[in-house]
C-alpha cells in the first residue's frame, strides 16, 4: 500500500508517517494544504489517499472537496478522511458517486493503530468503513419502511457493525456469539437487501452502501 498524507497540523501528519511507516506501509507523498492535492497524489502513484477534512487555504471541507474530485478524476480512487468531529454530510457527498473504497474516520481513531491500518488495507481493497460515531447515530434513525426495515434488530446492528469495518470475528466477539451466528445474520442481510447475485465481497460493499445512504 502507497498512502499520500494530507494534514496541515505538523506534528499529527508527522505522526501518521511514522504510524504507518512502523507497520511497513510506504508515504509517497504529504502536503499541508489543499492547494494542487488532487494532481500531487495522483502524479505521487498513491494507492490511497489520506486526508484531513479542514485544511487551508478555508478550513472547512476542503479535504472533501478534494477527495470527490480525486475520485471524480479516477473513479473508485480509495479515499479515507480524519475529521475532529462527526460531520456526516460530508460522508456523504464522498458516497454520492456510488462507487465504494471510501472510509470516514474521527482523528481519536488513529492512536489505535492496529485498527487504523486495517481500516485503511480495507478501503484501499474497496471496502467502506465509517467510524462508530456515525454508525451510532445511523442506528439511532432506523427508517420505518423500505428493504433496511425489514432487518430485525440484530441484524441491524451486524450490518451497524460491518459498516464500521468489523470483520466477522471482531463482530462475534463484540455481540458475544459465534462466528457462525455473525455469518447467518449476514446471509439473511444479504437476502433481505436482494443481494443474492453478487459475490460475498461485494455484496457486503452493497449492504454497507444501502445502510450508509439511507
Amino acid at each position: 500500500m502507497r498512502v499520500f498524507i494530507a494534514e496541515d497540523q505538523l506534528l499529527i501528519r508527522r505522526g501518521i508517517e511514522q504510524l504507518l511507516r512502523s507497520h511497513g506501509i510506504e508515504v509517497v507523498g504529504t502536503a499541508e494544504s489543499a492547494e494542487g492535492l488532487e494532481d500531487a497524489v495522483l502524479a505521487s502513484g498513491a494507492t490511497l489517499a489520506l486526508f484531513d477534512i479542514r485544511m487551508p487555504p478555508t478550513q472547512t471541507d476542503e479535504g472533501i472537496r478534494v477527495g470527490v474530485e480525486l475520485r471524480r478524476r479516477s473513479p473508485g480512487f480509495p479515499v479515507v478522511v480524519l475529521s475532529q468531529y462527526v460531520e456526516q454530510l460530508y460522508f456523504n457527498e464522498l458516497l454520492a458517486d456510488d462507487r465504494d473504497a471510501v472510509g470516514y474516520l474521527l482523528k481519536d481513531r488513529v492512536f489505535d493503530d492496529r485498527r487504523f491500518v486495517g481500516i485503511l488495507r480495507a478501503v484501499e481493497a474497496g471496502d467502506t468503513a465509517v467510524d462508530p460515531e456515525v454508525v451510532a447515530r445511523l442506528e439511532s434513525r432506523r427508517p420505518a419502511s423500505g428493504r433496511l426495515a425489514e432487518l430485525t434488530d440484530r441484524e441491524y446492528e451486524v450490518l451497524g457493525h460491518m459498516a464500521s469495518g468489523s470483520a466477522n470475528l471482531e463482530i462475534a466477539e463484540r455481540l458475544f456469539v459465534t462466528e457462525k451466528a455473525v455469518a447467518k445474520h449476514i446471509n439473511a442481510i444479504f437476502a433481505k437487501l436482494g443481494l443474492s447475485d453478487h459475490s460475498v465481497s461485494s455484496r457486503r460493499v452493497e449492504a454497507v452502501l444501502t445502510y450508509l445512504r439511507r
